[in-house]
């Protein structure tokens, strides 16, 4: 291999990409990298925005950032250990994507209300002890600037939603753990309610850039996103999980833009799409739930 990656040969802007999200993952500051690899911090952030770099400079990235040099390249799958990395990640492919097909449990994040985060950042901290203030203040501003970002360029979005998911959505309400104070719980139950209300309400409205389909059969175990861009598909598959009892400390998380993980994860989408009950039928599906739950 040369000793330079040519943004023409190797896709710079994505190498570029992967490198941000790794060194947000791993918790480093553009200038701690830097001073790792004894170069500017302008250097770093030149080659995060897709300029040339010399292969030795990327395998010793990989090393202090705790990944592949394949990983880095986009060669294969690219893993992610870390729920601050793969969000940063999860980011960038939804810029500029022209589609984004999506399975989320309970629900994907772009559909919550704006009140929805201060809720999540409370379940976080409840739940995941061992994590310092400030990596669950650090998602926290990522998951609101995806957000920001999102409403600013929305890409059309289908989204399957399972409806037993919902249900223990509802009956567990947004909490972290299960010794909360009573009047906690009713708290969280009424703030879950809200959300899927507001999902009965878009899919009532039937925005013409989001599709949701509510499903009432098993759905798999895992999120997965389909982000459809002018250069190619990817499929991320995540364990990390944003709604009641939340986890974004155990799993890894993968990106790949592998055709045969494109067709399979596409097809399964189309399968389950056709089988969902979609508009004022899913609307109806839902409150009936609320009632009985």
């Amino acid at each position: 291999m040369n000793d330079r990656v040519q943004t023409t040969s190797m896709n710079g802007a994505e190498i570029g990409s992967r490198l941000r999200a790794y060194r947000i993952g791993a918790g480093l500051r553009a200038e701690q990298v830097a001073e790792l690899l004894g170069i500017s911090r302008a250097a770093v952030y030149r080659m995060e925005k897709g300029e040339i770099v010399k292969i030795e400079t990327l395998e010793r990235l990989a090393v202090i950032l705790r990944t592949s040099l394949a990983s880095m390249l986009g060669v294969g799958t690219e893993y992610y250990s870390s729920a601050l990395a793969y969000i940063e990640r999860m980011r960038q492919l939804e810029q500029g994507a022209t589609r984004i097909m999506a399975h989320f449990e309970p629900v994907s994040f772009l559909l919550t209300s704006s009140g929805y985060i201060r809720h999540l950042e409370q379940m976080l901290r409840e739940s995941e002890d061992s994590l310092a203030d400030d990596r669950i203040s650090a998602l926290m501003s990522l998951l609101q600037e995806r957000k920001r970002e999102y409403a600013s360029h929305p890409a059309p979005i289908v989204s399957l939603i399972g409806l037993r998911e919902l249900e223990r959505f509802v009956h567990f309400g947004l909490i972290g753990r299960m010794d909360l104070p009573p009047s906690v719980k009713m708290e969280r139950s009424l703030a879950a309610r809200a959300e899927v209300t507001r999902i009965a309400a878009l899919l009532e409205d039937s925005p013409l850039d989001m599709q949701i389909g509510i499903v009432d059969e098993s759905m798999p175990n895992s999120t997965f996103q389909i982000f459809e861009r002018p250069s190619g598909a990817y499929v991320a598959v995540s364990p990390f999980r944003f709604g009641e009892f939340p986890n974004i400390s155990c799993g890894i998380a993968s990106v790949t833009a592998a055709p045969e993980a494109v067709a399979l994860y596409s097809d399964m989408v189309a399968t389950l799409w056709k089988r969902a009950y979609k508009g004022k039928e899913g609307a109806a599906i839902l409150r009936k739930m609320l009632q009985q739950v």
